[in-house]
């Protein structure tokens, strides 16, 4: 993931490798962004651990060819390589977290620094977050991957070195050897716990190995043209499959990693002989700039994502509606990370490998000691003096605790009528779910989480109303469904299965709707007025791009009241006026609005209990219990749910 260019020990420059890092970090980067199509982009850390394996082997293994190798020299090029851009990351960092992040939240940093610092984040995760955990808001998660190549580096030259002076003859036995255990651990561990395959060094080990049986040169070079590009094709091919169709619900990394890795391996194998039609894209300059960066551009992007999501930052009013929702805030994420990372390849990356900062022997050791040292002092104060809680008032701090808590959700039938990321359709519960109440108006309310959270709402403010709820996270209510697995299946079987054989007195289609829904709206409402059942549509409610609780806890710490309205998404009126539009003139269905419910032309409600300090929502979308029950009673008030109590 860090080496750049390499001209030394008789291993030429290859741009193209260098353009392979860029589709490396630039698929993480995708990925990272939420960019929907790159649903696999994790996999350019494999990529980059390849990569990493080949370049670094290949010196390794060309200086004890001529008995130069030094693992004093070895661990100093180490340093030089990587500590400069992580130091900075991690200052600037470290600055804007003492300012911005909660006290717990400062903790949990200094914990991670901690352990970034000691180069030991796997361990770190492993025991604390899941990769692909959607609440993880921890800046440094991404120091993971670091961690497992500088374990890597530190325990693989010292067996090199050991195994040469020992057993001479098998080294590259042994590397195979390696190669094999470790990736049969991997695809072994991974059914058991797959937080352990993904973050162990031992079950990571087979990807730089792979890069190292590369260097050996034990595979034939490819000399004709033509098989040479079939190598490459399919090596791009096979990086470009896994980052498009596979998903966090992949089993990864096991077996699942060789496409990503043998792709790699193909592209990187091949251009030893000579170039391709793919390595010549690779080699194009723009391309190959980004793989220069792609170490900086790499530490830079997720606190760039982190930061932008915690409120720190308001989008400028004038960019509101020029891109659907979100994509304007991706791109823009996208730009700062490269504008950052290309500042910090320039300023920091190249005067410390080979400019005026470069440093080598005592000199570099005592420095990297000293800032490791500054850096583990400010860490443990954080952790003693619990975030420094004097930076935020006690009123702030209360209402950040109800940050995603679940105090304030409200109660839910989450596991079994509400089916989470990660649970399967045999999960919901039709028993408990979509059981009817005789003398009462049997209501299906159908959609994602948005939906699930309304359930308790209507059914604790609407006593002659039974609310059956068929509700999947992500999972738009489509009569052609899209979404995860247990989305599809449980649409499947509400249209397919469910709905033609029983009898309701309204369908309740609730989601966090966009433009690109409208298809599939009108699909839906199509198909069940041909079947004679009632549709009705509850709009998309207020939207921030940060979670409320915090926006208000830095409203009242900054004493700046007009902040979270700042950060509100100005699209979600235009949305809801579209969406009223079409559902009074082209669908001719009742429409509800939530939006109305919540906001008027200058303002929208912020706490569900002001004199509680309660906030409206418990996210940046999502509202809280006590959101949810204020805004059923005021749709109540303004008439808007006797669609839902004249239906019997």
């Amino acid at each position: 993931m860090k080496e750049g260019p390499v001209h030394q020990t008789g291993l030429r420059y290859r741009p193209d490798i260098d353009g392979l890092r860029a589709v490396a970090v630039l698929s993480v980067l995708a990925f990272h962004a939420g960019i929907g199509i790159v649903s696999g982009g994790f996999v350019g850390v494999d990529v980059f651990f390849v990569i990493s394996g080949y370049l670094i082997s290949y010196i390794v293994f060309s200086e004890i060819a001529a008995s130069r190798f030094s693992i004093i020299a070895f661990y100093e090029r180490r340093i030089r390589r990587i500590f400069p851009a992580l130091f900075g990351m991690l200052i600037v960092l470290t600055a804007l977290a003492t300012v911005y992040l909660l006290p717990n939240e400062l903790v949990d940093y200094a914990k991670s620094m901690l352990a970034a610092t000691g180069s030991v984040s796997n361990f770190y995760f492993w025991q604390h977050s899941g990769y692909f955990d959607s609440h993880n808001t921890n800046p440094l998660l991404h120091t993971w991957s670091l961690a497992v190549e500088e374990q890597f580096y530190i325990v693989f030259p010292l067996f090199l070195v050991i195994v040469r002076r020992l057993f001479s003859r098998w080294l590259r036995v042994s590397v195979v050897v390696l190669f094999f255990v470790s990736l049969l651990i991997s695809a072994v561990v991974v059914p058991y716990s797959q937080a352990t395959a993904f973050y162990m060094p031992y079950t990571r080990a087979w990807e730089l190995l792979l890069g190292t049986v590369l260097s050996l040169k034990m595979f034939p070079r490819i000399h004709s043209v033509m098989l040479r590009n079939l190598a490459v094709f399919a090596g791009i091919g096979m990086i470009g499959y896994s980052a498009c169709f596979y998903t966090s619900t992949t089993p990864f990394p096991g077996l699942s990693a060789l496409v990503p890795c043998i792709g790699s391996a193909l592209i990187i194998g091949a251009g030893e002989s000579g170039p391709s039609l793919v390595s010549a894209v690779l080699s194009w300059r723009p391309v190959v700039f980004i793989g220069l960066i792609s170490y900086s551009l790499y530490l830079w992007h997720w606190p760039v994502i982190i930061l932008s999501g915690l409120g720190i930052f308001a989008m400028p009013g004038e960019t509101a509606g020029l891109l659907s929702r979100g994509h304007s805030e991706k791109l823009l994420m996208i730009l700062i990370s490269i504008a950052i990372g290309a500042l910090s390849w320039r300023f920091i990356e190249r005067p410390f490998r080979s400019g005026r900062l470069r440093l080598s022997g005592r000199p570099l050791f005592t420095l990297a000691g000293t800032v490791m040292l500054v850096l583990v002092a400010y860490s443990l104060s954080a952790i003693f003096a619990q975030g420094f809680r004097g930076r935020f008032s006690q009123e702030s701090v209360q209402i950040a605790s109800y940050l995603g808590s679940k105090q304030v959700v409200g109660p839910t039938r989450a596991g079994n009528c509400f089916l989470d990321l990660g649970q399967h359709f045999q999960d919901y519960d039709p028993n408990q779910c979509l059981q009817h109440a005789e003398g009462k108006t049997n209501i299906l309310l159908v959609g994602d989480s948005h939906a699930s959270m309304l359930w308790s709402a209507l059914s604790a403010s609407l006593p002659e109303v039974n609310v059956l709820e068929a509700s999947a996270s992500r999972c738009p209510p489509f009569v052609h469904p899209i979404g995860s697995p247990a989305c599809k299946e449980l649409m499947t079987y509400i249209f397919q299965s469910y709905l033609p054989a029983h009898s309701i007195q309204g369908l309740l289609l609730q989601a966090r709707w966009e433009d690109k829904n409208l298809d599939g709206i009108k699909d839906t409402v199509q198909w069940a007025k041909n079947r004679q059942i009632p549709v009705i549509i509850i709009g998309p409610d207020q939207e921030y791009d940060a979670p409320l609780p915090r926006l208000l806890a830095y409203a009242i710490n900054q004493n700046k009241p007009e902040l979270p309205g700042q950060h509100r998404l100005s699209e979600d009126g235009v949305l809801d006026e579209r969406f009223q539009s079409l559902a009074r003139d082209v669908w001719h269905v009742p429409y509800i609005s939530l939006y109305r419910a919540t906001c008027d032309r200058e303002s929208c409600i912020e706490f569900a209990d002001a004199a509680h300090r309660i906030p409206l929502m418990f996210d940046a979308n999502h509202l809280s219990g006590p959101g949810s029950l204020l805004i059923v009673r005021r749709l109540i008030d303004r008439g808007e749910l006797q669609t839902l109590t004249d239906r019997k």
